[in-house]
């Protein structure tokens, strides 16, 4: 994983932490139950972007160690097709 790399998943996993401690501040000053359903939404939909971030590095470094180039796809070729694999994985279960 490069530096660019890198800063990205720290970027998002600091949106992760100042949305978790809205949740807290919200709990403490008793906020509706809608709002913060809406907020742990939207905390749990960028941990999970942080997921597919990570997945879709595996997945790139993988397929460039299994064909000897650096780069077999794009990276957003790679996080599209597994947005695509995810949203499959979840109506599964």
């Amino acid at each position: 994983m490069d530096q660019e790399e890198a800063g990205r998943l720290i970027n998002r996993l600091r949106r992760v932490e100042g949305q978790s401690r809205g949740l807290q501040r919200m709990i403490e000053e008793g906020r509706s139950c809608e709002e913060i359903f809406t907020q742990l939404a939207a905390t749990k939909a960028a941990l999970d972007r942080v997921g597919v971030l990570l997945i879709s590095l595996k997945m790139r470094e993988c397929l460039a160690e299994e064909t000897g180039k650096e780069a077999v796809a794009s990276p957003a070729a790679v996080e599209k097709a597994l947005e695509a694999f995810l949203k499959y994985a979840r109506c599964v279960k």
